[in-house]
């Protein structure tokens, strides 16, 4: 598919950042990182098996995945009920969090590091570890490379953690990193994400109701465009646009 300029188009398929479910991590207060054998706790477990109810309506071409043992086990009961098979990225990794993996939130908030991650993160490198814009680079480098890769009509989800799906969601809010920290990403929650041509389209953020409307890709993805609709949108009904 060509832009009217005779450009490649990047399509517009749709792109569900979904947060792995609730971890053992999560229920004690530490920040796991990258630690192996980080399962999902028993709340976990049952927010991830309604993943098949809640996406029963979404035609879901491919399911992307954080190598981490949370996200896998979030997406198995879905990927398997509907035959597909998960692709791992590794760009999707949780953050690095360097010396600070592992240890209590209620620790690293007397940190002076915990200071700038709060009101300026885009200067934070954690230590012995990785920074937060480099997070966003590698991840939004990685979403952007999946969608445009995928048939304009695609539906597909990416399972990954709460500050690469924050870092992507600002990237597509167009917001500086700094702000990142305002948008709320909890545990299997979905956010949806449909770039076009020249901009992205931010459908969807923080959702864990069993609305699938804005899911739905439009009836002629092709041909939605990158422009805004003046006004606001009609909604899926009325305008075909999701």
């Amino acid at each position: 598919m060509e832009s009217g300029l005779g450009l490649p188009s990047a399509g517009v398929a749709t792109l569900i950042l979904l947060r792995h479910a609730r971890s053992a991590a999560n229920g004690a207060g530490t920040l796991a990182g990258r630690s192996p054998g980080v399962g999902l706790d028993e709340t976990g477990v049952g927010q991830a098996a309604g993943l098949v109810d809640r996406l029963a309506g979404v035609p879901l071409r491919e399911v992307v995945v954080s190598p981490l043992q949370r996200c896998r086990e979030t997406v198995a009961g879905l990927v398997a009920q509907r035959g597909l098979s998960s692709v791992v990225e590794p760009d999707l990794a949780e953050v690095d969090y360097g010396e600070w993996t592992g240890r209590k939130i209620s620790e690293l908030v007397e940190e002076p590091l915990w200071k700038v991650v709060q009101q300026h993160p885009s200067a934070v490198v954690f230590p012995g570890g990785e920074g937060l814009a480099q997070v966003q680079a590698r991840s939004v480098a990685a979403v952007r490379a999946h969608d445009r890769r995928l048939p304009a009509d695609a539906v597909w989800l990416a399972c990954t953690h709460g500050d690469v799906i924050k870092s992507v969601l600002a990237d597509a809010l167009g917001l500086h990193l700094d702000a990142f920290q305002r948008i709320v990403v909890d545990p299997c929650s979905v956010s949806v994400v449909r770039y076009t041509e020249t901009r992205p389209f931010v459908l969807k953020v923080n959702d864990t109701g069993g609305d699938v409307s804005g899911l739905v890709p439009p009836v002629d993805a092709a041909k939605s465009g990158s422009d805004a609709v003046v006004g606001g949108s009609a909604g899926v009904s009325e305008s075909g646009r999701g």
